[in-house]
């Protein structure tokens, strides 16, 4: 009996080596390379429906847009682009018991009403989907639903049904019969994600996968897997808090970085209308330490609070914490405070909070938390009614945001009189009742600040 071969399969990359290795030769990821059996040599499996297809001229080609189906559910909506694509293929991840499974079974309910719609459930029950339905009182007369993991039998249950939307609960837990490898290896996993793809692609059907994420909050697989699919959506927000963020990180029919906000609720995830006053404090009075910014997510303006402490340090090298912030570019704002506007922090310690959960990756942000670290070191509340935005530059220098006008009209419609932004973004038509202050410098935006403080 001739003996079988193994090969070693990177979890990060997918690149395979025929020996284990302690980093990945290809992308240079440490311990990740797993061992798995190879499959013997057969015809292709793409074979049998691979066609020739004609070489064209793009300029030949009839390019119409894509027609959406709504979800029903708004901020999921916003977050596609608009809706679901014909035969588009949606891989969504979140930590566990986020609301992942929650949401894409209210979706299709939603759409149950005017298309037909298949659940595949790998991970529960049939009786423990169509309680947790009853449970959140859905309507789940015209949803269809399969508890198999085997993959050849949910293609043959889709091309049998033909349903418009179909949900896979989830991708890590299928197996191809044409392999060896144990469900949510990196091999299973390619393979069932390409064979889902292809039979999306080939029928029309709009395919949702759900995926698991690893322990740093990146999808589980192999990268490739994302390369796949044509939209990547995240779920974030803790899971002890009541509000959950949907964020696009890859959409091929729309844009990305979107941003939808939801609420759990006992009957479910509910969008929220008004983002902006999740990630807003409520203070009595004006507090040290604390600054309004308006961000942009995607086509969406949000205001959400700055908080900064500062504190003596008791240790030889004090602390630079941030949560929902880049921290390595806080050192670089404490470095330009101290150069350009004579704030010196090099024996506190400085904490830096944004308020609900929500993540910021942009640099408009830089202005913010440096007036909320003025205000805390000289524990002196910032004026009321204060929002600013915009990136700090090495040279001391504040540089425009882009959308500069939708942030300021979303600050003026939440009651907010008074804006610090950079002269670039300065509206050249005033906006009722905001007072518009525009700086050129940090230095003369922390002046500004002593003056009306």
């Amino acid at each position: 009996m001739a003996k079988a071969k193994t090969s070693y399969v990177c979890s990060e990359c997918g690149a395979t080596s025929p020996k284990w290795v302690g980093k990945c030769p290809h992308c240079g990821a440490w311990n990740t390379l797993s061992e798995q059996l190879e499959a013997p040599v057969t015809a292709h499996r793409f074979a049998p429906l691979a066609s020739v297809s004609p070489v064209q001229f793009i300029a030949d080609i009839d390019a119409r847009e894509f027609p959406r189906e709504p979800t029903g559910i708004g901020e999921f909506d916003r977050v596609l682009g608009g809706g679901l694509v014909d035969g588009a293929v949606v891989l969504i991840g979140g930590d566990p018991g986020i609301g992942k499974s929650t949401l894409l079974l209210q979706a299709l309910v939603a759409l149950s009403s005017r298309s037909s719609v298949l659940y595949v459930t790998g991970e529960e029950s049939a009786q423990q989907v169509a309680l947790r339905a009853r449970r959140l009182e859905l309507a789940t007369a015209n949803v269809k639903l399969l508890a198999e993991i085997r993959l050849e039998a949910i293609l043959a249950a889709l091309g049998e049904h033909s349903p418009r939307v179909a949900v896979i609960d989830s991708i890590q837990t299928l197996y191809s019969s044409s392999l060896t490898a144990a469900p949510g290896s990196v091999s299973q996993v390619r393979e069932c994600a390409a064979q889902l793809t292809r039979m999306a692609k080939q029928t029309g059907i709009t395919i949702i996968l759900i995926g698991h994420v690893t322990k740093d909050g990146t999808l589980a697989g192999p990268r490739v897997l994302e390369h796949i699919v044509d939209t990547v959506l995240y779920f974030e927000g803790d899971t002890h808090s009541s509000f959950r963020l949907v964020r696009a990180f890859k959409n091929r029919f729309g844009a990305v970085n979107e941003l939808g906000v939801f609420a759990m609720t006992d009957r479910g995830l509910r969008g929220v209308s008004n983002p902006s006053a999740l990630f807003l404090s409520q203070h009595a009075q004006n507090v040290p330490g604390s600054c309004v910014m308006a961000t942009q997510e995607g086509t969406r303006p949000l205001l959400v609070e700055i908080q900064a402490l500062v504190d003596s340090a008791h240790v030889p090298n004090p602390r630079r914490l941030t949560v929902g912030l880049e921290g390595n570019r806080l050192a670089m704002l404490l470095a330009v405070l101290n150069r350009h506007a004579g704030v010196a922090t090099f024996d506190q310690d400085v904490f830096v909070n944004a308020v609900g959960g929500v993540k910021i990756t942009e640099p408009a942000a830089d202005l913010a938390v440096m007036l909320s670290i003025m205000s805390s070191l000289g524990n002196r509340p910032l004026p009321k009614g204060l929002v600013a935005f915009g990136e700090v530059g090495l040279a001391g220098e504040i540089r425009p945001a882009p959308r500069g006008q939708e942030r300021l009209r979303e600050a003026a419609k939440l009651g907010f009189g008074m804006a610090l932004v950079p002269r670039a973004n300065a509206p050249r038509q005033p906006i009722e009742g905001l007072e518009i202050i525009a700086v050129d410098r940090i230095d003369e935006a922390m002046a500004k600040m002593r003056e009306l403080a």
